[in-house]
């Protein structure tokens, strides 16, 4: 049935017709690009929200308008869930523990609970969960805006649960001496070998991720934590860019899980 030019991209796009039920398609029929206006921008973004750059600075960058960019965030969020489950592996040791940061204010503090796989550092899943704030924001915090729910419990019961169809049995499971863990872990993984070790000291000023010591037995998590830290801009430790909803820092960190699997990782090296 000939062709059409596409209009965001200007590809020419071949057309089908069925013998059967007279009913037209083209080669975008399936694509889940279909109806994007701007598809050719989704590659460049991809790489700039994997790379420091912040989802303002990336619409100014690109010429188009920031409400494009939280779409297409979500859009290739999703995309790349879809490819991480289809990559998905068994796993015979991981290391797992919690990454803070904070929504909007440091009163409104955020835990990311993250797994990866010992020494390839692939990233086998995470959740984010709302938390309330310690220390002396904490009197602050709950003036200013209230009882906050601790979340952590649920959201690492649930990526247990996601874990649990790859770990293989004796697997070997690492984390820090955090006393919340134990019974989690025993829970889902009452076959696997636990073992947790003593956190050390922030190697320097800002980078508590690296540790001091000579030999870091978490090492392969406390690196992805690191890279975490450069990589996303709203995980830096001193930035104007913040979380606004915890959701959008989920979609950002799927984002990123792929594109740390694929091209930084030991996985395909």
């Amino acid at each position: 049935m000939g062709f059409f030019v596409r209009k965001s991209d200007r590809v020419c796009v071949q057309r089908y017709k069925c013998l059967k039920c007279g009913k037209g398609f083209s080669d975008a029929t399936n694509d889940p690009c279909l109806n994007q206006n701007k598809r050719q921008m989704n590659g460049p973004l991809y790489l700039l929200l994997s790379s420091g750059m912040s989802m303002r600075r990336s619409a100014r960058n690109l010429k188009i308008h920031r409400r494009t960019i939280k779409r297409k965030l979500l859009f290739l969020a999703n995309q790349a869930k879809l490819e991480l489950e289809a990559l998905r592996a068994p796993v015979s040791e991981l290391q797992f523990d919690d990454l803070e940061t904070f929504e909007h204010t440091k009163c409104k503090p955020l835990s990311v609970t993250m797994a990866v796989e010992k020494h390839t550092r692939r990233i086998l899943g995470f959740r984010v969960a709302r938390m309330p704030a310690k220390g002396k924001l904490a009197a602050i915090a709950r003036k200013k805006y209230g009882y906050r729910k601790d979340e952590r419990g649920k959201k690492r019961r649930e990526l247990f649960a996601e874990l649990r169809l790859i770990v293989e049995p004796g697997a070997l499971i690492e984390s820090d001496s955090n006393p919340h863990y134990f019974n989690d872990v025993k829970r889902f993984f009452p076959d696997c070998h636990y073992e947790t070790v003593l956190g050390g000291r922030g190697a320097i000023t800002g980078q508590g991720e690296l540790k001091k010591k000579k030999f870091d037995p978490l090492f392969s998590l406390n690196h992805t934590y690191a890279k975490l830290r450069a990589d996303i801009n709203r995980l830096f430790r001193k930035t104007w860019c913040t979380t606004k909803r915890p959701e959008m820092l989920a979609a950002h960190l799927t984002l990123y899980s792929h594109y740390h699997n694929a091209h930084l990782g030991k996985v395909y090296h």
